[in-house]
């Protein structure tokens, strides 16, 4: 991709999504609802070696729900991970580039559907509408390979060092970039030193762009306590980085966070919140009714828009009908989108309103 690809990519690509773009939801919640275990320190990337169709047949449900970017099962996945399981680091390769393969199978079968379907939107709520979808390649904190919850703390210990962050992500960042994927999606960055490395990491050949999302557990920082605007600015120094946000945060947080990204750069603004649950690092699972309503949720989704949000989308415990019903309410999708209601007497029909 060349430099000017580059500069346009997320630009033109919003433009042909009507000025807001839809990211997919929560991969996990999903993968489990299908019957997957993923009780395992590789979380949903265990599903690479065990059920890569499961983890296709979500990416599916998220472009059927009305997703413009799917995001691969890479987040959890890393070479030092899979070696840690036993296997090789070419086998780790190896799962790295099946992620995007497996993402990029999914976005091509459902341009097949597309082309085969003879409605945009159909009685059981699918959405078949033909529309450019990027494939963003995940790559998880060095937290998230700790699989000890501290993601959600950004502490890393007083030893650790930019280095030593660029050493452990390099060679995975550089698969990921290589694989075919239409950008890089550096997630739930807990802290400054770490944003510092993959800003770094961007400048050592990555012909792709990336976007940064960062979390915040107090609506005013990132959660190892550095300031966000100074997260955002590392960014925003970057070339290839073509959006930067917030993921897996509660949404009660994100209207502050957007304004503190938005004093900071121009750059697109993405946003992809959790529901709101607590995890419960030691337990390894997500506080049930610590969230908010599926419909709450939602509801802030204009309000973030209206307040310079460009991607919007969910993370941990948000599903396909969270999707769905933010393609509904979003203004530059509504107009188009009929009105899907669930018959109470009859549970998971739908009915088609239309004015």
């Amino acid at each position: 991709m060349s430099h000017a690809d580059v500069d346009t990519l997320m630009s033109d690509f919003l433009r042909n999504s009507g000025g807001v773009a839809l990211i997919d939801g929560g991969l996990a919640t999903e993968l489990e609802r299908y019957g997957a275990d993923l009780n395992d320190p590789l979380w949903s990337a265990k599903c690479l070696l065990t059920s890569p169709h499961l983890i296709r047949q979500v990416h599916l449900d998220y472009l059927e729900a009305g997703a413009d970017i799917i995001i691969t099962a890479s987040y959890q996945a890393t070479i030092q991970g899979f070696e840690a399981k036993g296997y090789s680091s070419e086998d780790g390769e190896s799962m790295l580039r099946k992620s995007v393969e497996i993402a990029c199978e999914a976005r091509e079968l459902y341009h097949q559907r597309c082309r085969e379907s003879s409605v945009d939107y159909t009685g059981d709520g699918r959405i078949f509408k033909k529309r450019p979808v990027l494939v963003a390649a995940s790559v998880g904190s060095y937290g998230a390979y700790l699989a000890d919850g501290s993601e959600y703390s950004g502490d890393y210990g007083d030893a650790m060092n930019l280095e030593f962050l660029k050493g452990f992500h390099r060679r995975r960042v550089q698969v990921l970039a290589e694989s075919g994927a239409d950008l890089i999606a550096f997630e739930t960055i807990p802290n400054k030193l770490e944003a510092q490395a993959f800003s770094e990491l961007l400048e050592e050949g990555i012909n792709i762009p990336a976007w940064f999302a960062f979390n915040s557990k107090d609506g005013v920082n990132v959660v190892s306590g550095d300031s966000l605007a100074e997260c955002a600015a590392i960014a925003d120094s970057s070339k290839k980085v073509v959006a930067v946000g917030i993921n897996c945060t509660p949404p009660r947080f994100i209207g502050g966070l957007i304004s503190t990204i938005k004093k900071v750069t121009n750059k697109p603004i993405l946003i992809y919140p959790n529901s709101g649950e607590s995890y419960d690092a030691q337990l390894k699972q997500w506080v049930q009714n610590t969230g908010v309503g599926e419909e709450d949720f939602v509801s802030y989704v204009n309000t973030w828009c209206e307040m310079g949000a460009s991607l919007v989308g969910g993370c941990c415990r948000t599903t396909p009908d969270t999707i769905r019903a933010i393609h509904g309410t979003l203004p530059s999708r509504s107009a188009s989108t009929p009105v899907v209601e669930t018959l109470q007497s009859e549970p998971g029909l739908v009915m088609i309103k239309t004015a």
